[in-house]
Parts: C-alpha cells; sequence; structure tokens
C-alpha cells in the first residue's frame, strides 16, 4: 500500500469535516465526554486543562490493551515507546523517555528500574487500568523535573474511592492472541459493607515468542579497523561463511515471550466527605531479552575509545569473541528477566477539613523492587530498588477569584546492582520539592501558573554526594473566541536534576549493547518551552492541533564516543538541544452511527550544532472510521509511519511502513451482568515494522498480523 491513498483519504475528511463545520451551530450541539483529568489537581475537566491533555478509557483502552504500557499508548498523538521484545517498552512523548517522561499510580511515582534501561518493564499492568491520562509540556511540570517531556498517570480502582450501589460491583476479562499465543485473564471485584470498602483483583498474562513476516537483519562490517576485517575473514575461511550469516532469517523473536501474574488487595473507609484507603500490590513476571549480547563484556574503554583486545594481543581476542558471539546464539537461549515488585499504595481525599481548605488529598507509595537476569539457567545481575514517593496536596478557597493548589511531595530510591552487568554503584537518591498553581478567568480570558522547587541529593558508599536545586515555573493562557473554541498558549522554563545514571554508570551495559561512563559534574538540565494549540470541544467537528519547541540548556544526552563491532562507548554529556514538533486530531460525526478523525505528529531534535539525535520517532498520519449500531460498534484505521532519515551518528536509516488495525464489538445483557465480545486485529497487512525509537531497531522487528479474541462483562 501507498502512501498516496492516505493522504488522499485524510485531505478528503479534513474538508468534509470543514465543510460540515461551517453548518454545525444549525444542527444539535454535542460535547465531548466531560471526563475529569485526576492527575489535574483542580480537578478540572480534559477540556478545560489549558495545557495538552489526553485521556484513554473505557472501550478504546480494553481493546487497545499490550502487554506493556508503552505498546499500549503508542498510536495516541505525540506519543509512541521505545519497544524492547515482548516484554518491556516505555511510553514516548514527543520523542523524550525516562528519565524525562514520569510514569505515576494516581498521582505517586512508581519506583521500578524502567528509569535505568529499556529492557526494565514499566510495573503498571494495563489489564488492570480504568484509565490513562497523558499530560504533555507544562502540564506536567507540579510532577518535578522527572515529567519535563510528560506525565503519564495510570488510574485504577485498587483503592476504593466509594461503596457500590448494590453492595457489590466486579469485572472479568479473558483474552487470547494468535501472533504471541497470548492467554490472558483479570478479575476484580469491590465490596462494601458499611463505611468500608474492599477491593481484590488479579490479572495473568502468557505470551509465547512472538511472530513477525520473515525477517533477515542487515549485516554490516564492524570490523574496528581494515587489520581485524582481514583477521576475521581469514579465521572464518572464505567469503561462503559470510554470505550464509547474511542469509540466515527469522519469523519469530526469540526471546519476546511474557509471564506476567499481578495481584492487589485494597480497603478504605469512606464517609461523607472523603475516604482513606491503602492498597498492596505484587508483581511477578518472566520475560524475555531479545538482542541480549555478551560478545563484548570484556570490552573496556580507554579515554574517549573502546579497547577490546587483551593489551596487545587484539587479534587473538577478537577472534575470540567472534566464535563466543556465533556459539552463543546458535546454542544458547535468550537470557529472561526474573521480576518482582511489591507495592503498598495509601490515598485519602477530604472535602473542606478547615475553614480556607477546600481539599487536602493524599498520595504515596512504597516499592520494593527486584529483578534478576538469568543466563543459561544461573543469575548474572541482580537489580534491586526500594523506595517511597508521596506528595500532598491542598486546594485554598478562592483568593481574589484565584483557585488554586500549593503542597509538598518527597521521594527517595536506594539503588543497587550486582553482578556482571553492574554498571552502577550502589545509590540513593532523595528528592523534596514544594509547588503551587493558581488560575484566574478574566471573562473569556483564563490565566494560569505553576511553580515548583526540588532538592535532590545523590549518595552512596563509593561516591561523592551530588546536590541539585532544580526550579520550574510556568505560565499559561486560554482564550475563548466562541463557544467551544480556544485559542491557547503555554510558556515555561523547567530544571531537572541529573539521575544517578547519568552522574555514575561505569561499566559495560549489555543490554543496549553500550559500554557507559557517567559524569558526575553535570549540572541541571534546563528547557524553555513554548506551545500554541487551537481546539474546537463542540459540536459534531471537534478537534486539537498543536505546536511546541522546547529549547534545551545542557540538554544531558548519550553522547557515542566510538563504536566496535555493535558496540558503542557512550559518555553521558551536556550541550544545547532544540526539540520541534506538531500534533493534532481533528474528528467529525457524521451522523449518530458513524464518525471519522485524521491525526497525525511529527517531531525534529538536534543538538545546537547540527547533529540530531538518536532514537527520535518518525512522524506519522493516520485516519480512523467509527461506528454505533445497536449493540454492535467497531473501528477501522490506517496510520502511515514514514521513513526516518534524520539519524544521529552510528545509526541507520528506519524504513517507513503502512499500519491498518480494526476493531469490531458486540454489547449485550445477561441478567444483570453487562458483557461484550470483541475482535481486534492489528497490523493486518503484516508489515516488517521497525520501531527507530527502540534499541532493537535492527535487529527485533514488531509483531506482524495478529488478531486478540476477548470476552469482558461487568456487573
Amino acid at each position: 500500500m501507498s502512501v498516496r491513498p492516505a493522504l488522499l483519504a485524510a485531505v478528503s475528511l479534513s474538508a468534509i469535516a470543514a465543510a460540515t463545520a461551517a453548518h454545525s451551530q444549525e444542527e444539535p450541539v454535542t460535547r465531548l465526554d466531560e471526563i475529569v483529568v485526576t492527575a489535574d489537581p483542580l480537578g478540572r475537566r480534559a477540556n478545560e486543562v489549558i495545557n495538552n491533555v489526553a485521556v484513554l478509557r473505557g472501550d478504546a483502552l480494553v481493546h487497545r490493551r499490550q502487554s506493556t504500557l508503552g505498546e499500549t499508548l503508542s498510536g495516541t498523538p505525540g506519543v509512541s515507546s521505545d519497544t524492547f521484545g515482548g516484554g518491556a517498552s516505555r511510553p514516548v512523548i514527543r520523542g523524550q523517555t525516562s528519565p524525562r517522561v514520569r510514569v505515576l499510580s494516581d498521582g505517586a511515582g512508581l519506583t521500578d528500574a524502567s528509569e535505568v534501561s529499556p529492557d526494565h518493564n514499566v510495573t503498571g499492568e494495563p489489564l488492570l487500568l480504568e484509565g490513562v491520562e497523558i499530560l504533555r509540556g507544562p502540564s506536567a511540570l507540579i510532577y518535578g523535573g522527572g515529567a519535563i517531556g510528560g506525565a503519564v498517570n495510570l488510574i485504577d480502582k485498587k483503592v476504593p474511592t466509594s461503596i457500590p450501589v448494590g453492595g457489590i460491583e466486579a469485572v472479568g476479562e479473558a483474552r487470547f492472541g494468535t501472533a504471541d499465543d497470548e492467554r490472558a485473564g483479570v478479575v476484580g471485584a469491590t465490596f462494601g459493607a458499611g463505611n468500608l470498602a474492599f477491593r481484590l483483583e488479579g490479572a495473568v498474562r502468557r505470551t509465547d515468542d512472538y511472530e513477525v513476516p520473515f525477517y533477515t537483519p542487515p549485516h554490516e562490517d564492524h570490523a574496528h579497523d581494515e587489520e581485524d576485517h582481514d583477521h576475521a575473514d581469514e579465521d572464518h575461511g572464505d567469503e561462503d561463511h559470510e554470505d550464509e550469516h547474511e542469509e540466515e532469517g527469522f519469523d519469530r523473536v526469540e526471546g519476546s515471550f511474557n509471564d506476567t501474574r499481578t495481584l492487589t488487595a485494597g480497603v478504605s473507609w469512606i464517609g461523607t466527605r472523603g475516604y482513606l484507603g491503602a492498597a498492596f500490590t505484587e508483581q511477578r513476571s518472566e520475560y524475555g531479552l531479545p538482542g541480549h549480547s555478551h560478545a563484548h563484556a570484556e570490552c573496556h574503554a580507554h579515554v574517549d575509545h573502546l579497547h577490546c583486545d587483551d593489551h596487545g594481543e587484539e587479534d587473538d581476542h577478537d577472534h575470540d569473541h567472534e566464535e563466543e558471539e556465533h556459539e552463543h546464539e546458535e546454542g544458547e537461549a535468550p537470557p529472561v528477566i526474573d521480576l518482582r515488585s511489591r507495592r503498598l499504595d495509601v490515598r485519602g481525599e477530604i472535602e473542606n477539613p478547615m475553614a480556607g481548605i477546600e481539599r487536602a488529598r493524599l498520595r504515596a507509595g512504597w516499592t520494593d523492587y527486584t529483578h534478576s537476569e538469568i543466563e543459561g539457567g544461573e543469575v548474572g545481575t541482580t537489580f534491586n530498588n526500594k523506595g517511597y514517593d508521596g506528595r500532598v496536596e491542598i486546594t485554598h478557597a478562592p483568593i481574589a477569584g484565584w483557585r488554586g493548589v500549593f503542597g509538598g511531595q518527597a521521594s527517595r530510591s536506594d539503588f543497587e546492582a550486582v553482578g556482571e552487568e553492574a554498571f552502577l554503584p550502589e545509590t540513593i537518591t532523595e528528592n523534596r520539592a514544594l509547588f503551587l498553581i493558581e488560575e484566574k478567568a478574566f471573562g473569556a480570558l483564563r490565566l494560569e501558573g505553576a511553580i515548583r522547587q526540588e532538592w535532590q541529593d545523590t549518595s552512596g558508599p563509593t561516591i561523592d554526594d551530588t546536590e541539585h536545586s532544580p526550579f520550574s515555573i510556568s505560565a499559561s493562557a486560554a482564550y475563548e473566541l466562541a463557544p467551544g473554541w480556544t485559542v491557547q498558549g503555554v510558556i515555561g522554563r523547567s530544571e531537572r536534576a541529573p539521575t544517578a545514571q547519568e552522574l555514575f554508570a561505569d561499566g559495560t551495559h549489555i543490554a543496549t549493547n553500550t559500554l557507559e561512563i557517567g559524569t558526575p559534574t553535570l549540572d541541571e538540565e534546563g528547557v524553555v518551552s513554548i506551545e500554541a494549540s487551537l481546539r474546537k470541544t463542540e459540536g459534531p467537528t471537534t478537534f486539537s492541533i498543536g505546536a511546541y519547541r522546547y529549547d534545551y540548556d545542557g540538554y544531558i544526552y548519550a553522547n557515542t564516543l566510538d563504536q566496535f563491532e555493535d558496540l558503542r562507548l557512550i559518555r553521558y554529556d551536556q550541550a544545547d538541544a532544540e526539540f520541534t514538533g506538531l500534533e493534532g486530531e481533528v474528528r467529525h460525526e457524521f451522523s449518530d452511527l458513524f464518525a471519522g478523525s485524521v491525526f497525525g505528529d511529527v517531531v525534529r531534535a538536534e543538538l545546537d550544532s547540527g547533529e540530531d539525535l538518536p532514537r527520535i520517532p518518525a512522524a506519522r498520519l493516520g485516519a480512523r472510521g467509527e461506528f454505533h449500531q445497536g449493540p454492535w460498534s467497531g473501528d477501522l484505521e490506517y496510520i502511515r509511519v514514514f521513513e526516518q532519515d534524520r539519524t544521529a551518528d552510528f545509526e541507520s536509516v528506519t524504513p517507513g511502513h503502512d499500519l491498518v488495525n480494526a476493531t469490531v464489538a458486540y454489547d449485550f445483557d445477561l441478567g444483570p451482568t453487562r458483557a461484550q465480545v470483541y475482535v481486534r486485529g492489528s497490523n493486518l497487512l503484516d508489515e516488517t515494522i521497525l520501531n527507530h525509537a527502540s534499541y532493537l531497531a535492527e535487529t527485533v522487528p514488531l509483531r506482524g498480523r495478529n488478531f486478540v479474541f476477548g470476552v469482558r462483562a461487568r456487573f
């Protein structure tokens, strides 16, 4: 399928939307769902928040859920993922991921190892989510420098907030997938007894290695120099072996399986003015690491270049590694992650606790996280992270027409890596913060401002203590041009303290095939962000179109200094950088039965020197049709992902692809039970999909054609 049909469809739909918008005042007015954004301290609806917010709930979330959070959210304008096989992926917002995208559990930070490496999965289980809120740009400022690129808030029901009508409510779902033999199920129930509400829920997901269209990874000559190249040819005998190697391919990604089990128990006391509750969650997960290699585990750095020899015996050493790599690929299965996360959440809210205070809100989480990387049946490396994150938000009564929230946040992370991949020393990171957000309406004009001051200390038994004090501030304005039409502008200055990894990494990180060197003298990373958007939220035609620019002062990035074969030497450096982008969606309801939309996004990121930054997602343009007829509903979408040829050093061009997805669902009642059966097909053209945002872009394609059959019931 070529790009031309998609562009013609997009242009046609846009023209129809524009033509019908002129008649919207003569037709019955419809409003977007009035969804309250829980991540917004002021409790506003999605179309009232000045900054950019996307909400995924209901059937849209149920049908699009994948094994990992990043894959589930990928496809939302401005959001993609840095996939790492079938067991791990993190959200990428406007070209940025951890540590500039923060994942929250109803406002409290998750404490896992996903910020350290893309092969470490985010511990939030998509099957147990009621919704996901995506805050982009300055709207995420109050959640700290770790959300400088955006924040993803996971909404669940683990801590009850109300007594169920009739004393009980429950949900159950079963799913079966074809490309990876997915078998998944989830069940959850909330019980009420007086002022107490109890919650029990669990999810199980098992997938095998997933299928892809037959794929042969590109064969590149990674020889360090001509002498090594000649020696390698001599050792392998002749060119026939190389030709044979080039023809090797696969139709199933080895090590892409996922086996995850999650269990939660929660309880709340619920009164007339609020609630206080807690929940304990344990998650166990085993998943493979495709692309994991130990071929260069003994390489080391000499200042700004790699040495992969044994102090003068380079030829023999290189030959040994080539034989070892070939032996590993042929005879050993990929490593396996064995993950265990235990988390305690405490949440509470109270209305009008005292004069001048409208609401007080508490969110806190304590986590004991560990995962081991098992290779050949033995534990190679173990990562431990114990810590907490808590925040208190106080909504004050209006003062001279200003509504606002002030509060504080505190977090601590004790991180430790033990074993052959212990590229990061034991560190303790403590962060404390105060924040304030205020808004006021002046007729058709609404103004909003926010500030946040942080204090972060990083220490450890083998490192020097470092201290940073990032400060962030933003101002926003929204003007209502006409009922339902709003133009918005945001400007902000945000700072982020460097992470322990950026400061103190020192060793080979096998999962990403990098030898990492931290820089203890890194300063705060600062960015001035500017965003403008136009929204229409009423009538049959609605849209949101925006542009943004981030000017970074001291952007912290992994600077590639040298490469030997597929191993890169990186050092965390600072340089000025710019991110610019466009994103938007136009939707038109042609009738009560059918609606259509066009959507897309593009981001460009480069250093001030003109060099492109690595792993920036490719531009996308898509069209979607939705229908509802009685108990039947469904959608059909086409997305063109364009070639990404703006590459950093040592990166390759990623080809574009066409993605076609479709869903059909049928709702029915069984007495008091409401049920739905559905089938969703993804990548229906069975195209080879390479994700430029992934560390495994060239070697591990995404799933081929896949059908998921599901049944879901509520009562």
